[in-house]
């Protein structure tokens, strides 16, 4: 059943603030604008009630109006979650922003300063544990429906939800010779991007186009149909989940983003760099990548006894035992052989006098080897 709407706000700045909404809205998804406006909403609301002169523009101040806003937001019951107080903040400064350019009053630019958003707490990452990942695709495969196949294409290819949704039947292009990658479109960070993908997920797509056309909606160029809204779709894969987990007798609690957390895990221990790793999510800087990767004990153990037995650091050593060449040719193989263990032993001795004279005494060992080497040379 649909909500009610709500009556329009009645408040004087209530049309102005709503034309700085739809000059926003040009460049932003639905979602988005409904925020801005229920931020509006809100703040007028809280003007109308606490100060009900001020009825222009330029009758707004940081203190009280802002400022008091901002304390009202913080003392509500239940707490606000910082996410939300967050979101709050940077629509009313977009509005702020957008109102001090189209309305010629640049002070409407500093009611809310940089330093007032706060930073939104540190998320752990919140990949499956073996267990549940191991017990979730067997179970997807056994039922083997669309939904199934679904979250099965969302675990290897670490897409959003909202990014499978909008997939194209013509998703799955060819790369090269037996190589294959997904394109998945404009997301979330308005980036489009190509994930690689094995012969796996080309059957899974090849399924998901057979359950497609089994459909009776008509054709709409999209891998999934709508039978109605995109989120009345989410709202179908996200239900569906949760009967599986239900199921399983694993926790209900468990949401399509983790598969996605888990799938870049995956990544990182397989070998694939962080940059790789970013790329494939369509992430646009690793620090927002990094919260996405659960690094274990395990993981820290792995490469440090890689680092320890293959150290990139350290020259070769010179093979021994060592036997010089006769003549001339072994004068400079005694040179070369000289010149690494003198080497060597600099890297040991911290900065200072000594290792700078031995770096000095390198040097000439230098040009003595190519003095010698001019020898040779009839």
């Amino acid at each position: 059943m649909n909500r009610a709407r709500r009556p329009p706000l009645q408040h004087s700045l209530a049309p102005v603030f709503n034309r700085a909404v739809d000059s926003l809205g040009v460049a932003l998804s639905s979602a988005s604008i409904r925020q801005y406006h229920g931020t509006a909403r809100n703040f007028l609301s809280y003007l109308g009630a606490d100060h009900p002169k001020v009825q222009r523009l330029d009758q707004l101040h940081r203190e009280p109006h802002i400022l008091g806003w901002m304390s009202r937001l913080r003392s509500q019951v239940p707490p606000l979650a910082t996410a939300s107080y967050l979101i709050r903040l940077i629509c009313l400064r977009g509005i702020c922003n957008e109102l001090a350019w189209t309305e010629q009053l640049p002070e409407l630019a500093h009611l809310i300063r940089r330093e007032d958003i706060p930073r939104l707490p540190h998320r752990l990452p919140r990949p499956l544990t073996a267990e549940q990942d191991q017990l979730l695709q067997k179970e997807f495969l056994r039922r083997n429906d669309l939904g199934g196949n679904a979250f099965l294409l969302i675990r290897h290819t670490g897409m959003r939800i909202g990014e499978c949704a909008d997939l194209s039947s013509e998703c799955l292009r060819s790369t090269g010779p037996n190589q294959w990658a997904v394109h998945v479109p404009l997301g979330k960070l308005k980036t489009e991007r190509m994930v690689p993908v094995d012969p796996f997920v080309c059957e899974l797509v090849q399924r998901l186009r057979f359950f497609r056309s089994l459909d009776p909606l008509p054709a709409d160029g999209r891998l999934f149909a709508r039978p109605g809204a995109k989120d009345t779709l989410l709202r179908h894969f996200r239900d569906y989940l949760h009967q599986v987990c239900h199921s399983l007798g694993l926790s209900t609690r468990i949401v399509p983003h983790q598969l996605r957390h888990t799938y870049a895990t995956e990544m990182l221990r397989a070998g694939v760099g962080l940059l790789a790793v970013m790329k494939l999510l369509g992430h646009t800087s690793p620090e927002m990548t990094m919260q996405y990767l659960d690094v274990t004990l395990n993981d820290l153990e792995r490469a440090f006894e890689l680092a320890r037995s293959k150290p990139r650091h350290l020259v070769p050593q010179p093979k021994t035992p060592f036997t010089p060449r006769a003549g001339l040719d072994g004068l400079i193989d005694s040179l070369l052989a000289a010149q690494h263990v003198l080497e060597m032993f600099r890297r040991t001795l911290p900065n200072g006098t000594s290792r700078r004279r031995l770096d000095r005494l390198s040097n000439r060992l230098t040009k003595i080897v190519t003095e010698a080497r001019k020898l040779a040379t009839p």
